[in-house]
């Protein structure tokens, strides 16, 4: 069985980027002095499954960050190439949630990484989460693409840990319990 798992920054008042894709807000807090858990969650991991858009936000990195094949999900890229640089490394799919977990259970895929707001709200919706990391960084933006969007009925919580960090983030470490 594929069990996947959201590792994801957040505004105080819950958004994971300005209504323009700009994560200055969350850049600016990078401090490599603190890693935030990130090598201990991905340390388990087999693949990462993200949306369009944070697929194209990673495209603006200096280099390519992961060492984990990464499907992206995106009717819109499912039937174009993946680019040369990223051949190997990146797959694209127009599949549902559950379809996309059946293809992976079928490769003998255990643990995924999902990224990306749309895609942790699809996942979400199908009940397809098993755990959710969220550290929220403590800056308001007022407006901008929320992490968590319309839901057609409740989604209860466990919380596992919480801690703060010398940088004044503060992780919350959550078990989707319905």
């Amino acid at each position: 069985m594929v069990t996947t798992h959201v590792f994801i920054a957040v505004s105080l008042d819950g958004y994971i980027a300005r209504e323009n894709d700009d994560i200055d807000w969350l850049l600016q807090r990078d401090d490599p002095t603190e890693d935030h858990g990130y090598t201990a969650f991905i340390a388990d991991k087999e693949w990462i499954v993200m949306g369009r858009g944070s697929y194209e936000k990673v495209l603006t990195f200096d280099t390519w960050p992961y060492d984990r094949p990464v499907l992206v999900l995106s009717r819109q890229l499912a039937d174009t190439p993946v680019p040369e640089a990223l051949k190997g490394k990146v797959q694209f799919s127009g599949r549902t949630p559950k379809e996309v977990l059946d293809d992976l259970a079928a490769q003998n895929v255990h643990r995924v990484y999902l990224d990306g707001g749309r895609v942790i709200q699809s996942f979400l919706r199908e009940g397809l989460v098993a755990d959710m990391v969220i550290t929220t960084v403590p800056v308001l933006l007022g407006s901008g693409k929320a992490l968590f969007g319309t839901l057609h009925q409740d989604i209860d919580l466990t919380l596992v840990s919480s801690r703060s960090f010398p940088s004044g983030l503060v992780q919350s470490h959550y078990r989707v319990t319905s």
